[in-house]
């Protein structure tokens, strides 16, 4: 009788079918990954924003510029060069004392449940649109 050396198609069956389950629990752990990553790419660059406004506050005792509008001392994006996942801008009518910055959600992160990130001049965090809470998300 002869011995043989091959796998069987049972025995591969059962091999694709144990990637697949793997794969399947893996890729969305991995995608939240990706989306959190992006967030703490977001909040870091409306930090460095407020950061900058608070530098020419200090210095020009206004966060308006000599024409009376907001200072552009910050990105307008996020990530700062490349395909944009949150779009940067200051919401409502900016004064010489206060402003509110907002991170708004834009291509892959278009349906991020944690919406839009925004910050104050006081350094109040809050989110817009989102189906999460700020302690999840901030």
């Amino acid at each position: 009788m002869r011995s043989s050396k091959a796998f069987t198609l049972i025995e591969l069956m059962v091999v694709l079918a144990v990637i697949g389950i793997l794969a399947a629990i893996a890729y969305p752990n991995y995608a939240e990954y990706v989306r959190k990553g992006k967030r703490a790419e977001a909040k870091a660059a409306l930090m460095e924003g407020a950061q900058a406004l608070e530098r020419y506050y200090s210095t020009h005792s206004s966060y308006l510029d000599a024409d009376d509008n907001f200072a552009a001392v910050f990105a307008t994006q996020s990530p700062a060069s490349g395909v944009a996942n949150y779009a940067l801008a200051a919401q409502g009518a900016p004064t010489a004392t206060s402003y509110l910055l907002r991170a708004t959600r834009a291509n892959s992160m278009a349906d991020d449940p944690c919406g839009d990130f925004q910050i104050s001049h006081t350094g109040e965090r809050t989110l817009v649109n989102a189906t999460r809470t700020v302690a999840q998300c901030w």
